[in-house]
């Protein structure tokens, strides 16, 4: 004799007619799947923050060695713009054309209440670079190079490891 099977008591109305039954990920017994990589770990990090790490590093090594470098503002732009007007941005275009190369950074002098800066383009030196051994080497080189301009010394006097690497 059979005996009638009771219906499943309703835990809070998560299965039936009153909502969809809560389905949960767990193929072949592995487990939930989780996030790649937990935020700490550098893949979380994107490709313009990882940028600006690598630009603050070698601002960071070089101060310890010149102290005045504290006042100088490390900054990571883009690309190279043209900083005044259509007429300069024609300038730019016609010096491309004719051959120049695109700048990897750039000293901008003191000016009024703003201090010192030191620019560096994200994509001219990505574009240059495959690995990112290779992208820390030459953002530390056009760090040193801007700060010798700055500084009015040699590359080689700002950082004695300049260009052996």
């Amino acid at each position: 004799m059979d005996s009638p099977v009771p219906p499943p008591a309703d835990a809070g109305g998560a299965s039936g007619p009153s909502g969809p039954r809560p389905r949960h990920r767990d193929r072949h017994g592995r487990g939930m799947r989780g996030p790649i990589a937990p935020p700490q770990v550098p893949l979380s990090v994107s490709r313009a923050e990882a940028f600006v790490d690598l630009v603050q590093d070698s601002a960071e090594r070089l101060e310890r060695r010149w102290p005045q470098l504290a006042s100088v503002d490390f900054l990571v732009h883009e690309v190279p713009v043209p900083t005044s007007g259509a007429g300069a941005a024609d300038a730019a275009l016609e010096a491309l054309l004719d051959g120049e190369s695109v700048p990897l950074g750039r000293y901008l002098a003191a000016h009024g209440d703003t201090p010192d800066r030191i620019v560096v383009y994200r994509r001219p030196v990505e574009i240059r670079t495959k690995t990112r051994d290779e992208r820390a080497l030459l953002v530390h080189e056009v760090v040193v190079e801007q700060v010798a301009e700055l500084l009015g010394l040699a590359p080689e006097s700002v950082d004695p490891r300049y260009g052996q690497d």
